[in-house]
């Protein structure tokens, strides 16, 4: 299981999550270890453009959306570097990336599940994300 699934698992259950993930595939969008906010989606409405959270060939990514196909329910994922990592499913599809470093997302609000608006959002440390075990909510 890898840190990011533990973050797909709260925000397919609805909550809105807060983390700082590694990695630099989203340079300059997304920077190793910057705080990002990402709150559940409706994927019918993502763009290209968008970045999300969701699972591609068995592993959670937080990526672009490189192309939609409404009529098959799927969307590509890719990073910033031109790196296809796939097609999936709207189901597979668990969240939008709505802040980085706290400045909003433009375009992101119309397209968020509804929640419960009086939860908080989530902090969720790396820490917190290795010392899960599979199932954990």
């Amino acid at each position: 299981m890898g840190a990011l699934d533990a973050v797909a698992g709260r925000v397919s259950g609805g909550a809105t999550v807060t983390f700082r993930p590694s990695g630099s595939s989203l340079v300059p969008l997304i920077r190793s270890r910057q705080q990002v906010v990402v709150a559940p989606v409706d994927p019918s409405k993502v763009e290209v453009g968008d970045i999300v959270l969701a699972r591609v060939a068995g592993t959670v990514y937080l990526h672009l959306v490189s192309s939609v196909d409404p009529a098959r329910k799927r969307v590509q994922i890719s990073n910033n570097r031109g790196r296809v990592n796939g097609w999936t499913s709207h189901a597979r599809v668990f969240g939008i990336c709505v802040a980085v470093d706290g400045a909003a997302r433009s375009g992101v609000a119309d397209k968020t599940r509804a929640t419960d608006s009086d939860a908080p959002s989530q902090a969720v440390s790396s820490h917190d994300l290795a010392r899960r075990s599979p199932g954990d909510p």
